[in-house]
């Protein structure tokens, strides 16, 4: 009878012990991936380069408008190569609605408009007008 008991508290503590291992294998993992995001994030503070627009061309062929420094270049990239295609004027580019000057009331806005109704005004309530 003794020896069933200690049978199972061995298996209990080895149990516990596989498990505080996993925690700590798991957080030394958590720390690490942590550690190396920011050193990447750091990498690129300067923001020198940045792109600014990409269009798919083929299955594996992209052209890319980038900024780099103050000069607006076109490139292709492609699966094995990236050629540079031309310099841009900055005043021939044309501004898109970006991420700055559109925010998502305006996207919610037009999306409600264009399913018939307005912000104020529910499209229930236009039924109910028209008859």
């Amino acid at each position: 009878m003794d020896l069933l008991l200690i049978g199972k508290s061995d298996g209990y503590a080895e149990f516990i012990t596989v498990l505080l291992l996993f925690v700590c294998v798991l957080a030394v993992t958590a720390l690490t991936t942590r550690w190396i995001a920011n050193y990447q994030k750091q990498q690129g503070v300067a923001g020198n380069v940045q792109v600014i627009e990409s269009t798919r061309i083929s299955s594996n062929a992209y052209i890319q408008i980038v900024r780099i420094g103050e000069k607006y270049m076109v490139i292709a990239v492609c699966k094995d190569t990236v050629t540079m295609l031309g310099e841009i004027p900055e005043e021939q580019l044309k501004s898109a609605g970006t991420a700055q000057g559109f925010s998502f009331r305006q996207f919610l806005d037009k999306a409600v408009n264009k399913s018939g109704g307005t912000p104020e005004e529910p499209k229930e309530n236009q039924l109910h007008d028209e008859e």
